[in-house]
């Protein structure tokens, strides 16, 4: 006799039934909300495929070439693949671009020169960029060290502030960036139409100002990105949302053609650019993986409001709140206490499909000031657009859910880390 979903999930994995219960209730609740995210899914999933189809991607820009890497079909098209999503002019996507600090400071060392100045009107940056930039770290080789100056507009109630922003910006100031996603803060990602409208008010000030977006977590969340609405150049990194899971590494930066140049060659160096850079046989999955992108980032997105709205009932602070528009497919949950937020990461390991055996504990990791715990059982290390949570053990301990390559998955998360709560004894239901 065939067993229920319900009664599989029970007798195969030891999960309590009022787990599930609650977990499935709260399911129930969300099916007008995930069907409103399904359509811009839809959406998003065309616009891939049209720009495929526009640049006669074939079975030839699957191959790829040795040594310098020079007239690589597939590089190139990939790259023009991504500027048509992103509707910008130009792009870099590449697998030796480590990660989204990496994207993030090519784009940032690419553009400014000494004297100039930076300045982030989403509040203080991820924690690995502030080595970059210099706030942290010896400084050496940082924005600080070769002479480039930054300031920070805090967030106001949670929003940027424009007054602020507009008595900050000086004749010196060549780049004003903002952070889409919410790191490790305790705020909103930023909707589209805050970046657009912040992006307006900066080019009435000075048309010559460029806007950069850390689009990190937030690729194919709404139907469109911040590169419609008037941002200049943006970056992330291909082991989130864009790669889909099948990205082995790799980071993209797209933008204005004039500033694509200059990034790549900070990327390569002067001289050479974007003409070479071996894609080591990378194509298909990079190519893969955008495609696949727009379905994969939906089951995530709605996993992390599941999530939200399951700990939300249960009485815990969450970030962003069940009536907020997302931005991203991070979900916040404050724990307030270190062992609950460990027991919450070390759930969502045991549901991983890699290393579900391990048990995660916080641990110095590089580019951070504080210990990180860190659930990422994933095919792809460090791949954030699969299953994960991770937390800097820093009151008042806060977990970022995020990611999942099919909902399915996801949802298992977060019945494998309430049940992980229930037995150490954190939650009564």
């Amino acid at each position: 006799m065939n067993k229920s979903t319900k009664e599989y999930i029970i007798e195969e994995f030891n999960i309590e039934e009022k787990v599930l219960d609650i977990v499935n209730s709260n399911q129930d609740k969300l099916i007008d909300r995930f069907n409103s995210y399904d359509e811009i899914m839809e959406k998003n999933q065309l616009k891939v495929l049209k720009a495929f189809q526009k640049n006669r991607i074939s079975d030839m820009h699957f191959a790829w070439n040795t040594g310098y890497g020079y007239d690589d079909p597939g590089r190139e098209a990939t790259e023009k693949v991504y500027a048509d999503i992103f509707n910008t002019e130009a792009a870099l996507v590449r697998p030796n671009i480590v990660n989204g600090t990496h994207a993030l400071a090519c784009t940032l060392f690419g553009i400014l020169k000494p004297g100039e100045e930076l300045i982030y009107c989403s509040g203080a940056p991820y924690d690995t960029l502030q080595e970059v930039i210099g706030n942290t770290g010896s400084s050496f080789g940082s924005l600080k060290d070769y002479g480039i100056k930054y300031k920070e507009v805090a967030l106001s109630n949670g929003q940027m502030d424009e007054e602020i922003i507009k008595k900050t910006i000086t004749e010196q100031t060549k780049v004003v960036a903002m952070q889409r996603s919410t790191g490790y803060a305790w705020r909103n990602a930023l909707t589209i139409e805050e970046i657009k409208n912040i992006t307006e008010t900066i080019h009435r000030i000075n048309k010559d100002i460029i806007v950069m977006v850390d689009n990190c977590y937030g690729e194919f969340v709404s139907d469109i990105e911040p590169t419609d609405v008037g941002v200049d150049v943006m970056a992330g990194s291909l082991i989130k949302n864009p790669g889909g899971g099948l990205a082995l590494s790799g980071g993209y930066v797209v933008g204005r053609k004039d500033l694509i140049n200059n990034i790549s060659y900070r990327l390569t160096c002067p001289g050479i650019g974007a003409e070479c850079g071996l894609t080591f046989g990378q194509t298909r999955a990079i190519l893969q993986g955008i495609f696949l992108a727009p379905k994969v980032v939906n089951g995530a997105l709605k996993g992390a409001i599941l999530c939200g709205s399951v700990f939300d009932e249960l009485g815990y602070e969450i970030c962003p709140d069940m009536n907020s528009k997302r931005s991203d497919i991070i979900q916040a949950i404050k724990f307030n206490n270190p062992d609950k937020l460990v027991s919450f990461c070390q759930g969502i390991q045991s549901a991983s499909p890699i290393d579900a055996h391990v048990a995660p504990i916080p641990w110095d990791m590089p580019g951070y000031e504080d210990q990180v715990v860190m659930a990422a059982g994933a095919f792809v290390q460090g791949s954030s657009i699969e299953l994960s949570a991770d937390a800097p053990l820093r009151e008042p301990y806060i977990a970022y859910f995020q990611g999942g390559l099919t909902y399915e998955h996801s949802k298992f998360g977060v019945i494998k880390a309430l049940d992980e709560l229930i037995k150490r004894g954190y939650i009564e239901l």
